[in-house]
Order: C-alpha cells, then structure tokens, then sequence
C-alpha cells in the first residue's frame, strides 16, 4: 500500500492533488500544532487587476495552542460567501465558473460542523470526486495512534507508515531533506518523493499566476484535462536516485 501524509490544506494548489492520486491511500495529519498564516486556513486565486489575492476562511481561535484538528471556523456561512464573492469577479470570463461554484457550495454543505480539518477535508473530497480522482483518506487524530513526546519533522511519516502497514511512502520532493532513508528502511517502507510541473494555463483576459489554488486552476479548464495533467506532470524519484 502506497500513503500519503499531508496537513488539511484549504483547497491546496494542484501538486498536492498530484501527490493525491500518486498513492492508494491519504492520511490527513492533523496532530501536531496549529500553524497561523498558512495554507490550512488561506490560499490564493488571481486578483482581477493584477498578481494574486487571498481567499481565507476566519478562524475563532487561531493560535499555537491548539492541535491543528482543534481549529474551529469562525462562521462557515460567512466564509462560503466571501469566497464565491471573490470567484464571482471571473464569472463572465472563466468557462467552469458555475462548476466551481456548486463545487465550493458543496464543499460548505457537507461540513456539519464548525471544524477546519472536516472543511478541507471535504474540500479535497469535492475536487477529486468532480475530476474522478479516487480518494481514499483517513484522519490521523481519528486513528488512535500513540506517539512519543519527542518528534521530529522527519519521525511522524515512518511511526504511521510503520502503524498503518504501508509498504511505499510518497512526500513531496521539495521535503526530501526532512527524512532519513534508513528510517523507512528499517520498517520495510520504500520512500518515494513527487515532482510536479507545473500545469500553465491561459485565463483571459487575466494575466496568469504560477502555484495558486485548485480553484483557480478549475475556472479555467475541463476537469478531464486537470486529471490528465496529475497524471502527465508527476514523476516519483525514489529515495536513493
């Protein structure tokens, strides 16, 4: 079994989808402290003068105190209206903006309550179903799991690799110097790192921005080329290449 570990991103860009259909299954890491300012709460779509603008979703207790599947969101009606506010500036231009609309209502409608993680959680469960990406995913707080107090960066993935009978671990290949190899060797687990190219695109009239969210990659093409380009632009580099 191939596993996939990342943090609860809010509708992460497309390399995290590419790690998505790189392994069988997809652990959300939601255990460690709670990071402000980051891609769990925010990410960013094109400004419709120029360069690029947040999308946030408000969080009640933002803080390093809490466990990133303790952050609760502020008012989720409030959030799910100021994003499609912000989409609806490309309505006239973007050709999937009403997919990606009913796409992010979903996404709202499906969390029943005021939690971050079960948001992106569904977030990504509503980008892979709309581009028949299979997503198979589990929430490491919801696992039991027993960790020592003292962890590195690097320790998390082969304690749940190790738990949870993988035989393959996939990380992005910009964290490659995170992790031990021999680490993974020990436990049998074969480590491997994605590379992604990028996937430029044209959204005229708007000039284009690298590396911004799902969402804005959506507006602007099919969701059968999307899938094709996870597939097209990824290539796993094993540990020891």
């Amino acid at each position: 079994m191939r596993l996939g570990i990342m943090q609860p991103y809010f509708f992460p860009y497309l390399g995290h989808f590419a790690l998505i259909a790189a392994v069988d299954e997809w652990v959300v890491f939601d255990v460690t402290q709670y990071t402000p300012k980051t891609w769990m709460n925010r990410n960013r779509i094109l400004h419709p003068k120029e360069g690029w603008q947040y999308v946030t979703v408000p969080l009640a207790n933002s803080s390093v105190s809490i466990k990133t599947h303790e952050a609760r969101v502020l008012n989720l009606a409030d959030a799910k209206t100021s994003l499609l506010g912000k989409l609806s500036t490309f309505r006239r231009h973007a050709p999937f903006h009403a997919e990606v609309t009913r796409l992010v209502q979903s996404t709202f409608e499906r969390t029943e309550s005021d939690s971050l993680c079960a948001l992106n959680v569904n977030a990504l469960r509503a980008v892979c179903e709309y581009i028949e990406l299979p997503f198979s995913s589990r929430v490491c707080s919801e696992l039991e799991l027993e960790f020592p107090d003292q962890m590195g960066a690097g320790d998390w993935a082969p304690l749940i690799c190790n738990a949870l009978g993988a035989t393959e671990y996939v990380n992005p290949i910009g964290g490659r110097d995170l992790f031990d190899p021999a680490s993974f060797e020990r436990i049998g687990v074969s480590l491997l790192f994605a590379g992604f190219d990028e996937l430029k695109y044209e959204p005229s009239p708007f000039q284009y921005e690298p590396h911004l969210s799902v969402l804005d990659v959506l507006l602007w093409n099919a969701p059968d080329k999307v899938a094709r380009a996870l597939r097209n632009h990824t290539v796993l580099h094993h540990a020891s290449a």
